[in-house]
């Protein structure tokens, strides 16, 4: 029988149960230590020295690189330790651009919080007198290195988690930064705007590029229809800023937020995805039958389809030539509305409400606008979007619960679930498993993940198919080189850029604890068993809005586009 094993942390006799580190057995003990640079999905890098704590015996040592061991006795908060973490929150303050009030990240802050957490009132060092210029050549994300920190989380995530790359630390000192190769602006570089570098920042130096004044401006303007449409990932996660619990479905009281911001109609995203679920399954079944340009892979997230665009042009032809629900809506949107209320592609506006900032890439690609109007003219995150409520001075918690408008706002619970990893894999197999063994919803749960690869084989119409739903690029990546080389093979391969699916997308409320995406993910698959209907096909808008308005060649228009190689 194996010993049990303590460690004493601040007089507290705690249990070490496999824990990877010092800091995460501390946390166990209900000592919340601060710090900048650890994450547990990422590598230990210990350059903040925040955590820092005294073990008998062997002096200071940094909590998040120090293994706990049996009989280890550890002080966390010494007058040493103390003064210690002051001094380095008031010189990261010093070399802070402090303009707190207009920072996009105010109130979630951790350089904010702990400051005030540690009780500082005063900066005692010689603040910095120049600051470095905002970087604005993204349509996705806005890098202001005057608020940088030099924790390197954003380095380390677009590196082992993304594959990607594309920050790095550079000069040596005092002059040390964090900026993309060459000093070049982000948008100029290979970013895939997934924007994980802007979840896990704690501070404001990396944020979604915001358009809520764009926004704002089209509402005051009488001449503008302004019609708004919600992803699914959004509905639960939206509540998180006005005191929800992670994963609480708050649909009901955004759409009447959103009715009370002046929005003319309020539809959802999901109401295109239930097409992009037809299209993307007639798409794989028809290649299933072929035998063709198999394993298909889901084209719904833009930072994988630009990833692929860049490192795998060869794959593009295996990518579903549907676009995805954001700009499928936007498409059907200009094309029905304005023949029904009379106006021009230029007179009505399009928002988008989503839990990612790729969606504001996607939306500004030239492939998704006609005759120089865009498809979707603006993409608003849900970190954005909760400003806007915020500055309305709306009362969220208070509001009743509001319904959708019509035809856009009906959908399937098949549709819902697009928001999370194995969502989209899951939606195309209930209409592949209806139209080939003529059945009415069957779920296939054994897609649902908690993992950034799951492989799964699944009977349909007599054969046995082979999926992988894999999420996180550096996952991706994997996964290709052992479908190139042929030691798997797959019928489809559903991608997600970001770990665990949209409903941890760089656009949600900041949070970084795994249990916060499950929490998500469950309310979507909750919301499902709730809804009418679980099939996409049942939509009967979408039924009455094929026969009345979309032949095939039309629905191939709207509904589909090409990618392109961008290596």
């Amino acid at each position: 029988m194996t010993k049990q094993q303590y460690a004493v942390i601040d007089n507290i006799e705690v249990q070490i149960e496999g824990e990877r580190n010092l800091l995460e057995l501390i946390r166990k003990a209900h000592i919340e230590l601060p710090t900048f640079c650890y994450h547990s999905e990422i590598s230990v890098y210990g350059a903040c020295r925040m955590c820092m704590v005294e073990v008998q015996g062997r002096g200071i040592v940094p909590a998040c690189s120090t293994p706990a061991s049996d009989g280890m006795v550890v002080s966390t908060s010494t007058k040493q330790i103390r003064d210690m973490r002051k001094i380095i929150v008031e010189l990261m303050l010093a070399n802070h651009d402090q303009s707190c009030t207009t920072c996009p990240k105010s109130g979630d802050c951790r350089l904010q919080k702990i400051a005030h957490q540690m009780g500082i009132k005063t900066v005692r060092f010689k603040k910095r007198e120049q600051f470095p210029p905002q970087d604005l050549s993204s349509v996705a994300i806005s890098r202001d290195p005057a608020k940088c920190v030099l924790c390197g989380d954003c380095v380390r995530v677009c590196k082992e988690i993304q594959s990607v790359g594309v920050l790095d630390f550079a000069g040596r000192g005092a002059k040390a930064i964090v900026t993309p190769f060459y000093k070049k602006g982000i948008g100029e570089v290979d970013c895939v705007n997934c924007g994980q570098c802007v979840k896990i920042c704690p501070v404001g130096a990396l944020t979604p590029n915001n358009q809520v004044s764009e926004a704002w401006d089209a509402i005051h303007d009488k001449s503008k229809t302004v019609v708004v449409q919600i992803a699914p990932a959004v509905r639960v996660a939206i509540g998180e800023n006005f005191g929800y619990q992670p994963g609480e479905v708050t649909i009901g009281q955004l759409v009447t937020a959103l009715r009370m911001m002046g929005f003319d109609k309020i539809y959802d995203t999901s109401f295109a995805a239930d097409f992009t679920v037809i299209e993307e399954g007639n798409e794989f079944l028809a290649r299933l039958e072929k035998g063709e340009k198999l394993p298909q892979f889901t084209s719904c997230c833009p930072a994988w389809v630009k990833f692929a665009e860049q490192y795998y042009p060869e794959l593009l032809p295996n990518i579903s030539t549907c676009r995805s629900p954001q700009q499928m809506f936007g498409a059907l949107c200009k094309e029905k509305l304005t023949k029904e209320l009379n106006i021009s592609r230029e007179d009505l506006v399009v928002v988008s409400i989503m839990p990612c900032t790729a969606k504001k890439f996607e939306a500004s690609r030239p492939e998704f606008a006609a005759d120089g109007s865009r498809d979707v003219d603006i993409v608003l995150t849900t970190q954005e979007l909760a400003l806007m409520i915020k500055e309305r001075g709306i009362d969220f918690g208070q509001l009743d619960v509001g319904a959708f408008d019509m035809p856009f706002g009906f959908k399937s619970g098949a549709a819902v679930i697009f928001g999370t990893s194995g969502g989209v894999s899951e939606a195309v197999l209930r209409y592949a498993s209806d139209t080939i063994n003529k059945e009415k919803f069957t779920a296939y749960k054994e897609l649902r993940v908690d993992a950034g690869l799951k492989i799964a084989e699944v009977a349909v119409g007599g054969k046995t198919l082979r999926l992988a739903i894999v999420s996180g690029l550096g996952n991706a990546r994997e996964l290709i080189k052992k479908i190139r080389s042929g030691e798997e093979h797959f019928d489809l391969v559903e991608v997600m850029a970001c770990c665990g699916g949209c409903v941890n997308g760089g656009g949600q409320p900041l949070n970084n604890e795994h249990i916060t995406v499950q929490a998500r993910a469950k309310g979507l698959y909750d919301n499902d068993v709730m809804l009418q209907v679980h099939s996409s096909e049942e939509n009967p808008y979408l039924q009455k809005m094929y026969s009345d308005d979309l032949d095939a060649h039309k629905a191939h228009k709207l509904l589909h586009t090409h990618y392109t190689s961008r290596k």
